[in-house]
């Protein structure tokens, strides 16, 4: 690698073979990322993806020093197996990968709430690897009457999260070990899919089983965390790159929102906008020192990742919890966000392009 070449980033996001041709970088939603690269003196250029045409693509990348990626983990109608195994491939090469496909696998999968909740953000989670676990377990955990949260391990958008809640506890005639009545497959749940758009239905127990046949398959697998009953407070999303906290998001009224006390389930509101923060507002200032004092680190050191392995950009998102007998707030984590976080605030943008270049340099360094 030649050190006194200009440093080249590629931004790699979906699109059609027509966006590709005519991508420039500033033509599409990373505009303000490409400026804030090229004022550093970096060469950044955008490379449009799609499977229909990876080879392309994979030829484009080789030839940089850093790829930056933004692509769901299903992106219309097609998952991330084609451009895992080239990025892959690709960052075997030299080329800095953001976030590299294994590191995805470890913390951007809903699994890693089960694997961390025995951290300060942790919940009553658990994790279900087959239907005949889920059936067996759910209803035990129905049985007390609150709701919980099932979210299948990976998607975005709503997509495969569910509200569900047993209707009428007191109408079963079975039992668990603990004395208490268990809800048998015909009995009635509400359930409400977290997609936008989606309003609260009630099914038979046995047709939400179903609902969740789809999440199960080969090596799917479905986590089940206890519904916050702080949700209509808001939820907190934090923007980090690598281990800094570089700004927040908060969204007033998101998926699962409840409907007001004695309106109908369809009165329910759909999610508002999500307002954006600098690193430094007060509100979340205890939750910032949280997350890179303490949790952060443990995160690191249950996943085994290094700092410099951390994504360029990714977000965790996190519920009100209970209130500590002090008064004192506690978070829950809902949500790791790492294959494609936008948008994201200005306060990210560069900070994001001040970690990838120290990226490229650090790698340079070592040549």
């Amino acid at each position: 690698m030649t050190r006194h070449r200009r440093p080249r980033i590629a931004i790699l996001y979906p699109g059609d073979y027509e966006t590709r041709q005519a991508a420039r970088a500033d033509n599409n939603r990373f505009a303000q990322v490409f400026q804030a690269l090229s004022e550093l003196g970096v060469d950044a250029e955008p490379a449009v993806y799609h499977p229909a045409f990876w080879q392309e693509v994979r030829d484009q990348v080789l030839q940089v020093d850093s790829v930056l990626v933004w692509v769901n983990p299903i992106q219309d109608g097609h998952d991330r197996t084609i451009l895992d195994a080239m990025l892959g491939d690709v960052a075997a090469t030299g080329v800095f990968v953001s976030a590299h496909p294994d590191i995805i696998q470890k913390m951007g999968t809903k699994e890693v709430l089960y694997r961390t909740r025995h951290l300060g953000w942790g919940s009553d989670t658990h994790l279900y690897q087959t239907m005949g676990k889920l059936q067996q377990a759910l209803p035990i955990r129905l049985a007390t009457g609150e709701a919980r949260v099932l979210k299948q391990c990976r998607g975005h958008s709503g997509l495969g999260v569910w509200k569900v809640q047993w209707i009428n506890p007191a109408a079963s005639h079975g039992g668990d070990p603990g004395g208490r009545a268990l809800p048998e497959l015909d009995a009635l749940v509400r359930a409400r899919h977290a997609q936008r758009g989606s309003l609260e239905t009630e099914m038979s127990l046995a047709a939400f089983f179903k609902q969740c046949e789809p999440y199960l398959v080969g090596s799917g697998k479905l986590i089940d965390q206890a519904y916050q009953l702080r949700l209509p407070e808001g939820m907190i999303r934090c923007y980090l790159v690598q281990d800094q906290v570089a700004g927040f998001g908060h969204q007033a009224i998101n998926a699962l929102y409840p409907a007001p006390p004695g309106a109908p389930s369809s009165e329910a509101p759909q999610p508002g906008p999500r307002l954006y923060y600098p690193p430094t507002v007060p509100e979340f200032r205890m939750l910032k020192r949280k997350l890179e004092r303490e949790w952060l680190p443990a995160f690191q050191q249950e996943l085994d990742i290094e700092t410099t392995h951390l994504p360029i950009l990714w977000d965790a998102d996190f519920l009100l919890g209970p209130k500590e007998a002090t008064g004192e707030d506690t978070y829950v984590l809902c949500e790791i966000n790492v294959s494609s976080v936008a948008p994201f605030p200005e306060s990210t943008v560069p900070v994001m392009a001040q970690a990838a270049l120290a990226q490229v340099q650090s790698r340079r360094h070592r040549c």
